[in-house]
């Protein structure tokens, strides 16, 4: 088995990382996943920007580990949490790197969730 490539974020793929003194609050299945004011912004590339929150602004009892696992080479291995309140729809909604590269080591274990699988990712004024 061989290691997984490794990239270093740079001009042709920058990545950028800051507090967000915004409220972030996360629904789905009609319940509170997570409510926030210390998420971290992460800007990616063309990509959207992504709001990581802390686990222990998750609540725990709603979302459950999975077997899944992706890989970026610029961030790390990502594992998956299901939003049980979601139901089908809320499978795999949230990724968060446990131990991610050096580049980004100021997200890890923070929670991740996908837009299009929650009710809401709702960043409201501080």
């Amino acid at each position: 088995m061989s290691a997984q490539p490794m990239k270093l974020p740079g001009p042709d793929h920058p990545i950028t990382i800051h507090l967000n003194t915004s409220r972030v609050v996360v629904t789905a299945g009609g319940r509170v996943v997570a409510d926030s004011r210390r998420a971290l912004t992460l800007k990616e590339a063309s990509y959207p920007a992504v709001q990581y929150i802390p686990r222990e602004d998750v609540d725990l009892s709603l979302v459950e580990r999975t077997d899944h696992h992706s890989y970026c080479p610029y961030k790390g291995e990502a594992s998956y949490f299901s939003i049980l309140p979601g139901g089908e729809r809320s499978k795999n909604a949230i990724w968060t790197y446990e131990d991610p590269h050096g580049a980004v080591e100021e997200i890890a274990g923070y929670f991740a969730f996908y837009p299009d699988r929650v009710d809401s990712i709702e960043v409201l004024p501080g």
